[in-house]
């Protein structure tokens, strides 16, 4: 059990490690849902290829390619 607790001009709740980890909402965004019986968290689920581009181009600016093969990253290997 919790209680609402003043944070500034908002209300905010403290939850307990061991909810939070059975929810798997360690580190995660979370989005909030009003449901009849009150209010429903839970993580926003991203996609496991989400930002791939920004964080490879971010490699590159670093210098940091010596990962990448490129043969690996040939097409043909597609077909």
């Amino acid at each position: 059990m919790t209680t609402l607790t003043k944070i500034g001009n908002s209300q905010g709740i403290r939850i307990p490690k061991n909810l939070i980890e059975q929810a798997h909402l360690i580190n995660s965004d979370l989005e909030l849902k009003i449901v009849d019986e009150g209010l429903l968290i839970h993580p926003i689920k991203k996609k496991k290829r989400e930002n791939w581009e920004s964080q490879i181009d971010a490699m590159l600016t670093q210098g940091k390619d010596e990962a990448l093969d490129t043969e690996m990253l040939n097409d043909n290997d597609l077909e």
